[in-house]
């Protein structure tokens, strides 16, 4: 489980099953490019936390993990974060 920061302080919660270090998730890209100018695409920096992992947890537990991280830093709040599912409930 993973948590990439954006230059807004948005966030993206999300998981990797592969293991992939490089993996940075697939957050809605049309989200992201409304929160960005032209020049702010050419350079920026994100940051990628790892906030829980294991090497025996199935892909159901991990699933489960996912939203459990997504409501922990609510990530799914339009305001706070690019994740949409589990929807928000205001």
């Amino acid at each position: 489980m993973y948590k990439i920061t954006y230059p807004n302080g948005k966030i993206y919660v999300g998981k990797d099953l592969t293991g992939t270090f490089r993996y940075f998730g697939t957050p809605n890209s049309k989200l992201l490019e409304q929160d960005f100018s032209d020049d702010e695409k050419k350079n920026f920096t994100i940051r990628r936390e790892i906030l829980w992992q294991s090497e025996k947890a199935t892909d159901e537990e991990v699933n489960k993990k996912e939203v459990e991280f997504i409501l922990k830093h609510k990530s799914n709040e339009p305001k706070i974060g690019y994740n949409r599912n589990p929807k928000f409930k205001c």
